[in-house]
């Protein structure tokens, strides 16, 4: 990976976080979704001390089967608020990229590695992990270079440790989950309230700005080890 493509991909990430904020506006506002999602709150909210279990749990279920994870956590913060929907996204995302991680070191390591095989961006995640080693961790769930699901799955290929791997993963995505969810959670509010949320909006900038500091952090990290193996050579 090169300082070029993390510039474009950082570059690219506010861009498609607003947009798919957008189309989440457009799509509760004239689809009906809001409706059928205020039953499901309701239902959640009927299984009383269940209701967050089977969330997280369903939530793990579909990590573990690749399925994309974008609908559920808005899902989240529609049935639990920003609080609660950040905490049990951010339980249930590491949860299930650590069984990933596990299935794929131990479980079905060679099946994984026939599917990875011909995966370009498989290899190029093995390249980097051999290049910056496990910061990588850190770099790739920061800056959607790869599919959620390759790092998943990818990294219990790679020499990268699990303590390291549970760690930066749940780190790393924390600043963008509490994006979605408290994204989400500001449009329903503003949508079913018919004023602006200001704390939840704060709430929403400063995590903004987290993640913009970590990204550059990340970014400079990388920079400094490129640099030095140019040196080396």
């Amino acid at each position: 990976m090169s300082v070029n493509d993390f510039k474009n991909a950082k570059s690219l990430q506010p861009l498609l976080f607003f947009t798919f904020l957008l189309a989440v506006i457009i799509l509760l506002k004239f689809s009906g979704i809001a409706d059928k999602l205020t039953d499901m709150r309701e239902w959640i909210n009927g299984l009383g001390f269940w209701g967050p279990l089977v969330f997280v749990l369903v939530y793990i279920l579909a990590v573990v089967l690749a399925l994309p994870g974008s609908a559920i956590t808005i899902a989240g913060a529609t049935l639990f608020g920003s609080v609660w929907g950040v905490a049990l996204v951010s339980i249930a995302s590491t949860i299930g990229a650590s069984i990933c991680f596990l299935i794929s070191r131990y479980l079905a390591r060679d099946f994984i590695l026939r599917k990875f095989s011909q995966n370009e961006k498989f290899h190029k995640l093995d390249r980097m992990v051999e290049e910056h080693g496990a910061m990588v961790v850190a770099i790739t769930r920061l800056v959607p270079v790869f599919p959620f699901n390759v790092l998943n799955y990818g990294f219990g290929l790679t020499g990268v440790p699990l303590r390291t791997y549970v760690f930066w993963s749940w780190l790393c995505m924390l600043p963008g989950t509490i994006l979605y969810v408290v994204g989400t959670d500001t449009i329903l509010r503003g949508i079913s309230e018919g004023k602006i949320p200001w704390l939840l909006v704060s709430v929403l900038l400063f995590a903004a700005v987290i993640l913009a500091f970590l990204v550059s952090w990340a970014r400079k990290k990388l920079s400094v080890k490129d640099n030095k193996d140019i040196v080396q050579k």
